[in-house]
C-alpha cells in the first residue's frame, strides 16, 4: 500500500469514526443544504426486487444520509416471507449474489407456511423473534368464521393496541433484542449481501430496516418512509386476501384486518417510545440494547455507505 493509498485509508476511517461517535453523543447534524437537495431530487430511491412469490422484497440501497452520502445498493435487503417463491424467483435471488438469508419467523409460523425456498448454497439463518401472540390470533380470529367474535377480538381498537405491543416488545424482550443485534453484527462483519425476512416484511423486518438506515446516518423522516412503503407494496396482495375472505364467507368484514395488515406511524412510534423509556437515545439501544459496540457500528457505516 502506498503512501497515498494509506492516507485515504486513515481519512476514510476517521470520518467512520467521526459519524460513529456523533451517534454516540446524539449529536447527528441536520442534513446540509446539499444533502438535503440531494435527497429531494432522489424523494423514492426504493428498487424492488420484483418476484411472483413474494411482494414486499426490497433493496435498502439509495437513501441519502445526513451528511450527502448514499447507502449503497447492493449490500442489505429486505423481504417478505420465501417460502412461495418459484423457480424463476430463484434465478433472480441468485443473482443478488447473496452470502446470508436471516429469517425472523417463529417455529409457528414456519410450521403453517413452511421453509424458504432459496437458490443452491444458501440456508438460511433462523433468528426467530417473537409477534407477541399477533400471527396465532389473526388465524384464530379468522378461523372462527363467526362475525362476532371476529368484531371481540380485532375490532374496537383492539388490533391496533396489539400491534402497538408487538412493537413494544421489539425493544422490550431480550430475545428480540439478541436476534436483531446479531443481525446487525452480521452486517457490521462484511457477511453481506445480506437479506432479512419475517412472513410479511413489514414489522419485524421493518423495525430491524429502520434501525439499520438510522444506524448509518439516514435521516429519521427518511428511515420511516422506507417504513411505510410496505403499505404500498402490500396493498394489493392485502387486498386480495381480504376480498377472498370474504368471498367464501371466512369473515363478514375482513376490514377488520386492516390494521393487523398495515404499517402505521404509531406503531413505529410504540418501539421509539420503547426505546427511550428504557435507554434514553438510539446510541444507548443499539449498544446496551442490542450489544453493538463502537466498531460495530464503523463497520457499519463503512460497509453501507459509498
Amino acid at each position: 500500500m502506498n503512501h497515498s493509498t494509506r492516507r485515504v485509508t486513515r481519512v476514510a476511517r476517521g470520518a467512520v469514526v467521526a459519524f460513529a461517535t456523533a451517534l454516540a453523543l446524539g449529536a447527528l447534524p441536520a442534513p446540509t443544504p446539499a444533502a438535503a437537495a440531494a435527497q429531494h431530487r432522489t424523494a423514492s430511491p426504493v428498487h424492488q426486487v420484483v418476484l411472483q412469490g413474494a411482494v414486499n422484497v426490497r433493496d435498502l440501497g439509495g437513501y441519502g444520509t445526513y451528511d450527502g452520502a448514499r447507502v449503497r445498493y447492493g449490500v442489505a435487503y429486505r423481504a417478505d416471507a420465501l417460502n412461495k417463491v418459484t423457480d424463476a424467483d430463484l434465478a433472480t435471488l441468485g443473482r443478488l449474489g447473496l452470502r446470508e438469508v436471516v429469517d425472523f419467523r417463529t417455529p409457528f409460523e414456519l410450521q403453517y407456511d413452511g421453509p424458504d425456498r432459496l437458490p443452491s448454497g444458501l440456508t438460511p439463518t433462523s433468528r426467530p423473534v417473537t409477534d407477541s401472540g399477533l400471527y396465532a390470533q389473526m388465524l384464530t380470529a379468522i378461523g372462527s368464521r363467526d362475525p362476532a367474535t371476529q368484531d371481540a377480538m380485532l375490532g374496537h381498537g383492539k388490533a391496533e393496541a396489539l400491534m402497538r405491543t408487538v412493537y413494544g416488545a421489539f425493544v422490550s424482550d431480550p430475545a428480540a433484542r439478541a436476534q436483531f443485534g446479531a443481525t446487525l453484527k452480521d452486517l457490521a462483519a462484511g457477511h453481506g449481501p445480506l437479506l432479512l425476512h419475517c412472513t410479511s416484511g413489514k414489522d419485524r423486518t421493518g423495525w430491524v430496516s429502520y434501525l439499520l438506515l438510522r444506524a448509518v446516518g439516514v435521516p429519521a423522516a427518511t428511515a420511516q418512509t422506507d417504513y411505510l412503503a410496505s403499505n404500498t407494496f402490500r396493498a394489493a396482495a392485502d387486498a386480495a386476501l381480504r376480498a377472498g375472505l370474504k368471498q367464501s364467507g371466512v369473515m363478514q368484514n375482513p376490514d377488520l384486518l386492516i390494521p393487523l395488515q398495515e404499517v402505521r406511524v404509531d406503531y413505529l412510534d410504540a418501539a421509539l417510545s420503547q426505546l427511550t423509556t428504557q435507554y434514553g437515545d438510539l446510541y444507548g439501544y443499539l449498544t446496551r440494547g442490542l450489544g453493538l459496540t463502537l466498531p460495530d457500528l464503523a463497520g457499519l457505516r463503512a460497509r453501507m455507505v459509498a
